[in-house]
């Protein structure tokens, strides 16, 4: 995995950039295989109104991602806790950058609420980077897990969380409050790190998966990266390796695509046949579960993959099996 040159290299780079200017890439005409229709499901308006009512955001609207109208449609969404505002810049992201509002302190009990009318299986919880707060947001994270499992108890609960920007015991609050999958996305391959997530620190993602199993290895992890932003094959099995190394369970790939002509270009559409490489060289290095494909993202298909790989560890040896019964 890492080495302590590659750790203390990676601690060297700035970790509050000022946000990249870069020139307008004017975004490439998508192929076929990736794209989609507009929403107009009874079912995804109807969504969408559940989260107003309840002043909630989603991922799936400030990212803007490709799949909402299937989601929406099938009442399924991830909701996006403690506001709308990044206090980072990721040349990858749609979401918007400034100075964050206060937390709301019903954001808990609404969310947990609008899980509950839903009747969700399963719930995917992400967030905004806030590291403007002591613990990057960790409490609040805890604070929306508890509520969800007294108002919404049969629904497993999966977190897709920032890296706190390495506030100590932030992350073991999150785990401590037991989600059934801990999700932290690497989004790239280290050497785009700089270019497209200056903010972060490769190493430190890595170590945080690895700290969570460490913590409690009955957890699930889960982590993605995009494809399509210059990587290259050999760059994509490393990130495989060290994810694996850190005992990562589940691994999503998906394809970058460019929110504005002010964000990073798309340089490669990846092909479909090209997924399906990289999903047997991820199943033969030992995931529990991989999903790749070009609309692949991080929340997609969550809940029917999550039933999929705890039915799959279930299966496992007695002496694998995970004590939780999960």
């Amino acid at each position: 995995m890492s080495n302590k040159a590659d750790i203390e290299l990676a601690a060297e780079r700035p970790r509050h950039p000022e946000k990249q200017h870069l020139p307008d890439n004017p975004p490439r005409r998508k192929p076929a295989w990736i794209r989609v229709k507009a929403p107009t499901s009874p079912g995804y308006f109807e969504t969408r109104k559940l989260m107003r009512d309840n002043d909630l955001h989603t991922v799936c609207e400030e990212a803007a991602c490709p799949n909402i109208g299937e989601c929406w449609a099938k009442r399924h969404a991830t909701m996006m806790i403690m506001g709308d505002t990044c206090t980072r810049a990721c040349a990858f992201c749609n979401v918007r950058t400034g100075k964050p509002a206060p937390l709301d302190p019903n954001e808990p009990e609404n969310v947990a609420k609008a899980v509950s009318k839903l009747g969700l299986n399963h719930v995917v919880v992400t967030s905004v980077d806030r590291d403007d707060l002591v613990d990057g947001g960790a409490e609040h994270f805890a604070q929306v897990i508890g509520r969800l499992r007294e108002l919404a108890p049969g629904t497993t609960i999966e977190v897709l969380t920032p890296d706190f920007l390495g506030k100590p015991g932030a992350m073991e609050v999150v785990v401590a409050a037991k989600p059934d999958v801990f999700n932290h996305n690497l989004e790239t391959v280290p050497g785009l790190y700089p270019q497209v997530r200056p903010g972060a620190r490769y190493f430190a993602s890595l170590q945080l998966l690895a700290r969570v199993k460490e913590l409690d290895p009955a957890m699930f992890t889960k982590s993605g990266i995009m494809v399509g932003l210059g990587e290259d094959r050999q760059q994509v099995h490393q990130v495989m390796d060290d994810l694996r190394t850190a005992g990562v369970d589940f691994l999503t790939i998906g394809q970058y695509l460019q929110p504005t002509p002010k964000h990073h270009p798309v340089v490669d559409f990846v092909t479909p046949d090209e997924f399906k490489a990289y999903e047997t060289m991820a199943r033969g290095k030992g995931f529990g579960m991989v999903a790749a494909s070009p609309l692949t993202r991080s929340s997609y298909h969550a809940d029917r993959d999550f039933a999929e790989l705890r039915r799959r560890r279930q299966q496992q040896p007695q002496d694998n099996a995970d004590p939780r019964g999960t």
